[in-house]
C-alpha cells in the first residue's frame, strides 16, 4: 500500500525558524541604528547652540573688559572745545578740567552719576568711555530727558520729581539734622527712606551701584520757588557714604559752589573737612565710606575752611 500523501501530490513547505528570526533581527538593528543617529544629531545640535552662546557671551565680556580708555590727547581736545563753546551756560575750562582729571584717574570700572543734563552731557559720557563703568544722568525735566535719550541713544538718563523749594532751605536742613539718627541718617538705602531731602524715586538699580564720582549740576536753583540742589547734595552725600564695595572713596563735585544755598547745604552734608579744592564755581569733596551705625555727617560742626586754590 502506497503512501496517500505521495499519491495525492500534496507538497509541504516548511519554514525554518531561523528565517523569521533573521528578519526580526534585521529590523531591530535598523531601529537601533536610526535611534542612534537621531540621538547623535540632537546631541550635536544642543552642543553647537551652547558653544555659540558661550562664545558670544565670552566675546562680549572680553570686548567690554578690553575696551580702551580714551587717549589723553583726545580727552584734552574735548575739554578744550567744550570750554570754548559759544554757549553762555557752559562750564569754565578750570571747572571741566577738575572733573576730567578725576575721571582719568578713576580706576575702571568707573561709575559716574550726574545730577543735571547740561551743555557738558556728551562730554562726560565720552570722558568715561571704556572700562565697563556707567555714566548716568538725573534731570528734573522728564521731556528733556526723553529727548536726549532719543537723540543720543548712548546717553542713560532718568527724570526725578523734586519736592523742595529753594526758599525752604533753612527749614529743610534743620529737619534733616533732627532726623539724622532715623530717616535722614548718613548711611542707608534711600529707596526706603522718607527723609525730606532724600531722593527715593530713582530707578532701584541706581541705589545698588557704588558710585566713584558724583557731579551735582542740577536741578535749577536761582529763584525762591526753584527746587534748588539741596536734595541732590544730600542724596550724593548718602550714596557716597553707603557704598558696599569698590573704592572706599567717592569724589563729589558741586557746581555753582559760589551760590549761598549750595555752599551751606554742602557744608552740612558733604562737610568742609572733606573739601579738597574750591576754585571758580566748583567745590570738590572726597568722602569716605561710613559705618552703617553712623549718625553724623560731619566729624565737627565747626570745620576750618578748605583751601580755595
Amino acid at each position: 500500500m502506497k503512501n496517500n500523501l505521495s499519491n495525492n501530490g500534496t507538497k509541504l513547505i516548511l519554514l525554518h525558524p531561523y528565517i523569521q528570526k533573521q528578519g526580526s533581527s534585521n529590523r531591530l538593528w535598523l531601529l537601533v541604528f536610526v535611534s542612534f543617529l537621531t540621538l547623535a544629531f540632537l546631541a550635536t545640535l544642543i552642543y553647537t547652540r551652547e558653544s555659540i552662546s558661550f562664545s558670544a557671551a565670552t566675546t562680549s565680556a572680553v570686548s567690554v573688559a578690553a575696551a580702551p580708555r580714551m587717549p589723553s590727547a583726545v580727552a584734552r581736545a574735548l575739554v578744550h572745545y567744550a570750554s570754548s563753546s559759544n554757549s553762555t551756560d557752559h562750564m569754565s575750562y578750570t571747572d571741566i578740567k577738575q572733573i576730567s582729571d578725576a575721571l582719568r584717574q578713576c580706576p575702571p570700572p568707573c561709575n559716574f552719576l550726574v545730577f543735571g543734563l547740561t551743555h557738558e552731557t556728551l562730554l562726560w559720557r565720552a570722558l568715561n568711555h571704556g572700562g565697563g563703568g556707567r555714566t548716568v544722568f538725573i534731570d528734573e525735566n522728564r521731556y528733556y530727558a526723553a529727548y536726549i535719550e532719543e537723540k543720543y541713544p548712548e546717553i542713560e538718563a532718568y527724570d526725578v520729581q523734586y519736592a523742595t523749594r529753594l526758599a525752604d532751605m533753612p527749614e529743610l536742613v534743620a529737619a534733616v539734622k533732627e532726623q539724622s539718627r532715623n530717616e535722614c541718617r548718613p548711611v542707608q538705602n534711600l529707596l526706603f527712606s522718607e527723609c525730606k531731602l532724600g531722593l527715593n524715586d530713582l530707578p532701584n538699580q541706581l541705589y545698588e551701584i557704588d558710585w566713584d564720582i558724583i557731579l551735582v549740576d542740577g536741578p535749577r536753583g536761582y529763584w525762591p520757588d526753584a527746587p534748588g540742589r539741596m536734595a541732590a547734595i544730600f542724596t550724593a552725600a548718602v550714596l557716597a557714604r553707603s557704598k558696599k564695595g569698590g573704592n572706599t572713596k567717592t569724589h563729589v563735585f558741586v557746581h555753582d559752589f559760589n551760590m549761598k544755598v549750595d555752599r551751606i547745604t554742602s557744608d552740612e552734608f558733604l562737610c568742609r573737612e572733606n573739601l579738597v579744592k574750591s576754585k571758580d564755581m566748583m567745590g570738590h569733596f572726597v568722602l569716605e565710606r561710613m559705618d552703617a551705625a553712623a549718625t553724623q555727617f560731619c566729624r565737627s560742626s565747626h570745620s576750618p575752611p578748605a583751601s580755595s586754590s
